[in-house]
């Protein structure tokens, strides 16, 4: 049997592993859609600029949780903490109510906010870029938030992990 490759030669499982060397935050991308709060986990998201300000989420072209995020008027973005595996594990998953159990807050425009992450961002959507596979999806923040005493989750190696605090970083007891 032949392995499936990208359209360069490369096989996604060995791309998919070479990217995954890369760490990288988790976030919860929701909002309220008729009421109800609809949302997905996502690993790809990063700060493209202050001014204005814009941060970029990678949403996947066979996702179908971001059709009903796309046109609200605000999305939240939440910085999950180490604390929330269980909830990016439920936000990620494909069936069932993804929000069962979970604390969050809707703002007055719709966007939806998971409490204990570590931080927040009201945004709304700018500018979508067809990049492969997947939409480069540019969002504006209106409202900010955070909480540092919140570590982050951090997804590596197809795996979460916990960032682990130096001894010279500590505060002195």
């Amino acid at each position: 049997m032949t392995a499936i490759r990208t359209r360069q030669g490369i096989e996604p499982g060995q791309l998919r592993r070479v990217f995954g060397a890369f760490p990288t935050g988790v976030t919860a991308i929701a909002a309220l859609a008729d009421g109800t709060p609809v949302g997905l986990a996502a690993s790809s998201f990063t700060s493209v600029s202050l001014d204005p300000p814009l941060v970029s989420v990678c949403v996947a072209h066979s996702s179908t949780t971001w059709p009903l995020l796309r046109d609200r008027p605000r999305i939240g973005v939440s910085v999950l903490g180490v604390h929330q595996e269980a909830a990016c594990r439920q936000l990620a998953a494909h069936d069932g109510d993804r929000f069962t159990g979970l604390d969050w807050r809707a703002t007055p425009d719709g966007a939806v906010l998971i409490e204990g992450a570590s931080a927040w961002f009201d945004c709304s959507v700018e500018q979508h870029i067809r990049a492969g596979d997947h939409d480069i999806v540019l969002l504006r923040i209106h409202e900010v938030d955070t909480d540092h005493t919140v570590a982050p989750l951090v997804f590596h190696a197809s795996r979460f992990r916990r960032l682990e605090t130096a001894a010279t970083d500590k505060e002195p007891t």
